[in-house]
């Protein structure tokens, strides 16, 4: 086989590669047809409406407000050209679209500066490609780079410090404003309405550009490339070409502990039995998906002896700020150290938090806090998914 050349590098190239391997294999280098799930052509859908709301903000120079309706125009042009179905996704995309055109407010045109904007970055022998999601003018000697993420799950404020896709950043934003001192990077959550800001330093700079550098050498050296099962697998969009995740759906495994005084291979079984059930978990998520759909136009299903209905629950909501304030008023920290703590603004870690602030601030305050709380707190009701065996 002939050798392999990088034409250009990119997080996403680099990302794929430290992943799976065998995905990289089929993408770059087999350039398989791609088959992206709704995962992906949903967050590649919020995206654009996000661009294209802010870009018009800009090109006709307003101060103010962006559009929620002129968003919802757009999610719905976008909707109909990523080939999305489903109310529930529709509607959660309006949600997260209408929650941020809310949470950004005003907006001077001046303070944006780039929009999807191209960098290229000398590593070693390669280049790097990239896009940066919006960069903004935070004073005279800072910028703010932003990227958007659909993640269902919050990153770990070691993910964010350590993330490669912001050292990248870091290095194009210097490159493009040279006369910014200082840059800011931030992760915008669109699903948590959270953002999670991190910096960098030289040496974490020129760390990130001799990983790149090695990595790249990596994919160009390789020889081999192994599948990884990860909680990804059923996300990618090479899986159907993948014979270890159709084996992984069949339940198959290597490694089968029938002696529980050899702790090797009880760890080793272990962790085997954890990277299928990850794969297994989110299967089955995704075929829950297409039965929700189906439940759209009727009450219910029956298959294969079993019901499938859908109900309603009733859930609540914490807005951030308000409630980072109460917490504030109690402790007497900050909110940003009191986010760090949460982790995230849902009912189970702020009970969590309470539970354990009790012992400084004493039961009594605790108690008030959780009502206090709880006030604050916005009702919903969401659909949910409910199977039963038919008697």
């Amino acid at each position: 086989m002939p050798r392999f050349k990088n034409q250009h590098l990119s997080y996403s190239r680099l990302s794929r590669f430290e992943q799976c391997p065998l995905s990289f294999k089929l993408h770059y280098i087999d350039k398989k047809q791609a088959d992206p799930g709704v995962p992906l052509r949903f967050g590649k859908a919020v995206h654009a409406v996000l661009e294209n709301l802010v870009r018009e903000h800009m090109e006709e120079e307003r101060e103010g407000p962006l559009s929620e309706d002129r968003a919802v125009t757009l999610w719905q042009e976008a909707w109909a050209a990523g080939e999305l179905s489903g109310i529930e996704v529709f509607e959660e995309g309006l949600t997260i679209l209408r929650s941020y055109v809310r949470r950004q407010g005003h907006l001077d045109h001046q303070d944006v500066l780039a929009i999807e904007k191209r960098f290229e970055l000398s590593v070693g022998p390669f280049t790097v490609l990239g896009f940066i999601d919006r960069v903004d003018r935070v004073d005279d000697e800072t910028v703010e780079v932003i990227d958007y993420k659909t993640n269902r799950m919050l990153f770990t404020r070691e993910e964010v410090d350590t993330s490669l896709q912001m050292s990248l950043y870091h290095l194009a934003a210097r490159q493009l404003w040279p006369w910014a001192k200082k840059v800011r990077l931030t992760f915008d959550m669109l699903r948590h309405d959270i953002r999670m800001t991190t910096e960098r330093d030289e040496d974490q700079l020129a760390a990130a550009r001799a990983y790149v550098e090695t990595m790249g050498r990596m994919t160009e050296e390789a020889r081999e490339f192994p599948a990884r099962l990860n909680s990804n697998c059923v996300y990618c969009d090479h899986r159907q070409n993948c014979p270890t995740y159709a084996a992984a759906l069949r339940g198959e495994r290597t490694v089968v502990c029938e002696d529980f005084d050899d702790l090797e291979l009880v760890a080793q079984e272990r962790e085997e039995v954890a990277r299928l059930a990850k794969v297994l978990y989110a299967r089955k998520r995704e075929l829950e998906g297409v039965l929700k759909s189906r439940l759209e136009d009727q009450d219910e299903l029956v298959l294969g002896g079993v019901r499938y209905r859908m109900f309603n629950a009733a859930s609540k909501e914490y807005p951030l700020e308000r409630t980072l304030s109460a917490l504030a008023s109690a402790t007497g920290e900050s909110p940003e150290a009191l986010l760090a703590q949460v982790g995230s603004i849902d009912k189970k870690s702020l009970d969590a938090l309470v539970k354990k602030l009790a012992k400084s601030i004493g039961k009594d305050r605790a108690t008030l806090l959780k009502a206090e709380l709880d006030a604050i707190a916005e009702k919903r009701f969401s659909q949910r998914f409910w199977a039963k065996e038919v008697a």
